[in-house]
This record gives structure tokens, C-alpha cells and sequence, in this order.
């Protein structure tokens, strides 16, 4: 297996309200190989311009950390009402400060539980919203060489996802990608391996994530877990990531807390069409291990609350971890 760069999602390490100088710090003192920011905690004295990003790239290239960008947006409504809202601008801005850090990713999340929600609107429209919005930045994305890498969050599958870069004209390595959060494909229903070798040409970016399942009376529950001890097949997913022309980093996020699945809601099931029985039937039988670890005392969902408490001993355990299993030890070399 070739080896990869292991970082950090600022992310995971939020309770800590660090300012981005201590978070790369933090990242370099604890051998993690970069820094993926989803949100910047500047000082308030410093505007997030041009001068702040140039600093910032200029530390990360002097630390010989890697840089990746988050901040853009791929749903044009307002989840809260579902109202049409602008993104042109808002990616215009995240791709234009990923040009001043030098670097060619800008994730987006647009934070979206629409299945879970009754009157949000069909998936189908909500794709169709997404194609019009996205082939209009084709142009600001290619002339500043940004990807706009879509996370796997809880939004649309790989299924949806595909569709959505074919009707936008988008081919892999363009101006449209996938950020592959390895954990979120359970939350959408998604067998990890199989939602990874789906998307696996569009993949740019990572969320290197874990967690498990579990079978409750409403159906199943997702939950994180620290890397290595939860259902995710790293293994066989970094060697799928291995075979990709372009290179990868691996981005640990981490937190707390878990996420109901009602699968025994036939309304909220019908919302999955793409599901097969086959992978259902996978799903259920993590789920029954999950149950098993759980009574065993090897995983277990944990508190949200908790989360301030163990972040920086379980982030710094998952990027030596993933680190070990790819095989560029405890730290660059």
C-alpha cells in the first residue's frame, strides 16, 4: 500500500478554540502531516484577507504541513425554510482564499437532513436546484483551480452524487469532487467499501472517520468511534484510495454523539431508492456486531458532551493509527 499524508480536521479539535498558527502547531507537534480547516477561529484583530491567508500558507510551507480549505456550499436553499439562497458568492469567496493558501480543495458541506425532515422538498428537485447553481461556477472554479469536493455528509448518496456530476457535465479531477468521510456513508445507508468504490474517481479529498452501527426498536443507530476500533474497513479502503493518479490526504475527523437511522419507518426507507437488499442486508449485520461490541464493552457511542474531554488524546491515537497502517509512521520522515 503506498503511503499517505495523515492530518487533522480542525474540526475535531474545536472545543479547544484554537487560532489556525496553534492549530497547524498543534498538527506538526503531533505528527499529523497536515491541516484540512472547516472553521477559522482567527484572532480578532485579523482579517480574514489575502495578507492573514498568505501567513498561514507561509507557516503551514515552513512546518511542511499540507493545507486543504473548507467553506463552500453546494445546496442553494436554506435548509431551515427551503428558500432559494445564492452560493455563487460564497464559493467564489472560499475558492478565491484556497487560491491565496495554495491549495486546490475547498470542501463543502451545506449541513442538510432533508430525509429526516418531511417538508423538506423530493431529493429530485433538490438535485436539479444543485445542477443549475454548480454548472455556473465551472468557470471561477477551472480559471482558479479549485475542486469544489462535495463531503459525504447527510445530504445525498454516491448514487445521487453520480447523477448530479453527469448532468453537470463534470468529469473526475475537474472542477467537481468528493470529499470522502468514511463514517457518513453509514449514517446514508451506504456499505463504506461499496460507497467508496463507487464514487472512488471523483474522491479528492478525505474525512477519515469511524464508527459503527447498532439495531434499536426505531431501526439502526450510527455513531463515531476512535479510528481502528470501530466497522470502518480501513484496510481495504486505503488500498481502493492507493490506486487513484491523483494524491490523497487523510484527514481525521473525530467527535462525539450518534444519529438515528428509522429504517422501520417505511416512509423514511422509501426516501432511499437506490438501496439494494444486498447492501441493507450488510448494514444489518454490522449493525448485530455493533450490538455485540456494545455488550462487550468495545464500542459505544459517546456523549456529545464528553467530546472536550478526549479530543486531543483520541485525534493524536487515530492519526498514529492510520499513520501505522499505511506505513509512514509516527511521523514525516
Amino acid at each position: 500500500m503506498k503511503s499517505f499524508d495523515v492530518g487533522i480536521d480542525s474540526y475535531s479539535l474545536q472545543p479547544l478554540n484554537l487560532t489556525p498558527d496553534q492549530v497547524l502547531n498543534w498538527a506538526k507537534q503531533h505528527h499529523a502531516d497536515g491541516v484540512h480547516f472547516t472553521e477559522i477561529n482567527r484572532p480578532p484583530d485579523r482579517a480574514l484577507d489575502k495578507i492573514f491567508l498568505r501567513d498561514l500558507s507561509q507557516q503551514a510551507e515552513s512546518a511542511s504541513l499540507y493545507l486543504e480549505w473548507g467553506g463552500g456550499q453546494h445546496l442553494p436553499y436554506d435548509t431551515a425554510t427551503w428558500d432559494v439562497k445564492d452560493i455563487y458568492s460564497e464559493n467564489l469567496r472560499a475558492a478565491q482564499e484556497a487560491h491565496h493558501l495554495g491549495t486546490s480543495i475547498v470542501r463543502s458541506c451545506s449541513g442538510g437532513l432533508m430525509r429526516w425532515a418531511d417538508k423538506a422538498p423530493p431529493t429530485e428537485i433538490l438535485l436539479m436546484g444543485m445542477t443549475e447553481a454548480l454548472v455556473k461556477q465551472r468557470d471561477f472554479l477551472t480559471d482558479l483551480n479549485v475542486t469544489l469536493a462535495i463531503e459525504l455528509h447527510f445530504e445525498f448518496t454516491t448514487f445521487e452524487l453520480l447523477r448530479l456530476f453527469d448532468r453537470c457535465g463534470a468529469e473526475p479531477g475537474g472542477y467537481l469532487g468528493i470529499c470522502l468521510d468514511t463514517m457518513n456513508l453509514l449514517t446514508m445507508l451506504e456499505d463504506p467499501v461499496l460507497g467508496t468504490e463507487r464514487i472512488l474517481p471523483w474522491v479528492v479529498a478525505t474525512h477519515a472517520k469511524d464508527g459503527a452501527l447498532l439495531l434499536n426498536d426505531e431501526g439502526l443507530v450510527s455513531f463515531t468511534t476512535e479510528i481502528g476500533k470501530g466497522q470502518i474497513d480501513f484496510p481495504r479502503i486505503l488500498s481502493l484510495l492507493s490506486t487513484l493518479n491523483r494524491k490523497i490526504r487523510l484527514s481525521v475527523e473525530d467527535h462525539g454523539g450518534s444519529f438515528a437511522i428509522p429504517i422501520f419507518n417505511l416512509s423514511f426507507l422509501s426516501r432511499f431508492p437506490d438501496l439494494t437488499p444486498t447492501e441493507l442486508s450488510r448494514l444489518i449485520q454490522l449493525a448485530f456486531h455493533g450490538n455485540q461490541g456494545v455488550q462487550e464493552g468495545k464500542a459505544a457511542p459517546l456523549d456529545r458532551a464528553l467530546w472536550p474531554g478526549i479530543c486531543e488524546s483520541r485525534v493524536q491515537r487515530g492519526v498514529h493509527y492510520l499513520k501505522q497502517l499505511c506505513g509512514s509512521g509516527p511521523g514525516k520522515e
